[in-house]
């Protein structure tokens, strides 16, 4: 299985992921309504990343959004999961978060080679 296959492959099924809290945000909106909040994030997320598998070139910033933010809250819940301020069942949470965030770092595309309108024949980075 080549690289972008691959990647291609986990947008999908973390798109798909984000997209199935969209439930839990309609059944918590009255008693966790900051929870409800958060997870309209993850499901607008994961709609981008399920366009994003068209092109995953062209969706860089979407993907490494995704997979920094994913580090950023994996980290901040397993803070709060050690210092008690919420249930240790939180680090199942923690370690898909920096699973998701791992495996998108690792497939990310690099960045495109375009050719220069000035100067045909040569490549510069973008």
């Amino acid at each position: 299985m080549n690289r972008e296959l691959a990647l291609k492959i986990v947008l999908a099924v973390v798109g798909l992921l984000f997209i199935a809290l969209g439930y839990p945000m309609v059944v918590f909106i009255r008693q966790a309504p900051a929870l409800s909040m958060q997870f309209s994030l993850y499901v607008t997320l994961g709609v981008f990343l399920l366009l994003a598998i068209r092109n995953p070139s062209a969706s860089r910033s979407v993907i490494a959004f995704t997979a920094w933010s994913s580090f950023a809250h994996g980290a901040l819940m397993g803070t709060q999961a050690c210092l008690n301020m919420v249930a240790r069942g939180e680090l199942i949470g923690v370690a898909v978060l920096v699973i998701i965030g791992a495996v998108l770092v690792a497939l990310a595309p690099s960045k495109q080679l375009l050719e220069s309108p000035s100067q045909p024949g040569q490549f510069h980075s973008y």
